[in-house]
């Protein structure tokens, strides 16, 4: 499996999880009854999903040098801004938009090849 599809995953697994604990925060401020174990399985989804996307990157490590391999991780800010607006429909502003389209054309220019 090519190293660039690894980081892909890893920062899938990565965003999943932010998501997970997203919604445990949500779930913390309810005052609703089951609070508790809501949080909580929503926690242990964030630390599953976090594990798995450690073990990915430690593969990820072993096959490609960090200096290329750690900023590739960048693409996290896109992943999480598109589902912080799309699932718990976050306003983004244009600036922010902005940034986003600087990281993912950061990212395109260091994967290409010398």
């Amino acid at each position: 499996m090519s190293a660039y599809l690894l980081i892909a995953i890893v920062s899938v697994l990565t965003c999943a999880g932010q998501l997970c604990q997203k919604q445990a925060a949500q779930y913390w401020q309810m005052g609703h009854a089951d609070r508790l174990n809501l949080t909580g399985c929503w926690l242990v989804g964030a630390l599953v999903l976090l594990a798995l996307g450690l073990l990915v990157w430690l593969i990820v490590l072993q096959r490609l040098p960090v200096g290329i391999a750690y900023p590739m991780l960048s693409i996290n800010f896109v992943l999480v801004t598109l589902c912080g607006r799309f699932f718990f429909n976050e306003p983004i502003g244009s600036r922010h938009w902005a940034g986003v389209i600087l990281i993912m054309v950061g990212v395109i220019l260091m994967s290409l090849k010398k």
